[in-house]
């Protein structure tokens, strides 16, 4: 399966539930009216896209038609999927030039964050980048050993200790370990108990001072992985993560398994964090770079299925 087809796989379950909607509802339209914009706005908050972000499409969409002299409701889907794909255009690429470089993974429990740091470091060594994972989430046995199974998987270097230990140290001996081995990018899992923020961050703080002060000219993303199927409460958990961690960048995980896919013009709009890949399956090689062009045309590819 190609690459736009395992996206537009992916979300099925978003484009027959919100699109499908749209599109019934401006089939039983004969003009481009007011009313269409009101029950457009409604099933685009219904659909996860949240209140704020589903007005600016509408303004959007009151201007492209107007401006083009749009009077059929059948071209509001074109002009919707040019809209989502402006939106959502901007800061998508991962900023790894130097080397090493340094990608910090944070996320709640539960979202699916050390499956993707393993999908992501192999990711990247498919493009020829030699990877290291950092074991900086100490605080659960289960995550050091689930990193370990990932690091045979995606067949990388794993530096850890034994749980309980100073995250901040595995991050130091991981550093060092990147420099000697000639490492491209070091993925660090790291904890993410977002109940004790002030514990989180001052974690955090920590571990970036190491950075800081071992790679001061290093590229450092730091992702937040959230969880696609709990909708509007991933863009609450990415606005606590962003005010706490100062996040560069979204992976967004189980996108193929909700109708929530929408969330994705939430996170962008709302927050102006970009997202930076997205999971559309169980598969290693499942998580792919987000690409806004192809999550729009992915997400409004109703009529060729029918």
């Amino acid at each position: 399966m190609g690459l736009f087809a395992k996206i537009k796989e992916g979300l099925k379950k978003t484009r027959d539930s919100v699109v499908g909607q749209i599109d019934s509802m401006l089939k039983s339209f004969s003009k481009i009216d007011e009313e269409l914009f009101e029950e457009l706005e409604e099933l685009l908050v219904m659909g996860d896209v949240g209140i704020n972000t589903s007005q600016k499409i509408c303004e959007q969409l009151r201007k492209k038609v107007k401006k083009e002299g749009v009077t059929n409701p059948k071209d509001v889907h074109r002009l919707l999927e040019e809209i989502v794909a402006e939106m959502l255009e901007g800061g998508q690429e991962l900023n790894i030039t130097t080397k090493p470089s340094i990608i910090l993974v944070i996320g709640v429990n539960g979202v699916g964050k050390t499956t993707t740091i393993g999908k992501l470091a192999n990711n990247l060594r498919k493009d020829g980048k030699k990877v290291l994972l950092s074991a900086a989430d100490t605080f659960r046995a289960a995550a050091i050993d689930q990193l370990e199974i990932w690091a045979e998987r995606s067949k990388c270097d794993i530096v850890k200790q034994n749980e309980g230990s100073d995250p901040a140290a595995v991050v130091f001996d991981s550093i060092r370990a990147a420099k000697a081995r000639g490492t491209d990018v070091i993925i660090c899992d790291t904890a993410g108990r977002l109940h004790n923020k002030k514990h989180l961050m001052d974690e955090l703080n920590k571990i970036s001072r190491i950075i800081d002060r071992e790679l001061p000219d290093a590229d450092k993303e730091v992702l937040l992985v959230l969880d696609a199927t709990t909708g509007q409460n991933a863009v609450n958990q990415a606005r606590e993560f962003k005010n706490a961690a100062g996040i560069t960048g979204i992976v967004l995980t189980k996108l193929d398994g909700t109708a929530k896919g929408g969330v994705v013009l939430s996170i962008k709009e709302e927050l102006d964090v970009p997202v930076k890949y997205i999971g559309v399956g169980e598969q290693i090689d499942d998580l792919q770079p987000f690409d806004p062009q192809n999550f729009a045309k992915a997400l409004f590819d109703v009529e060729k299925e029918e």
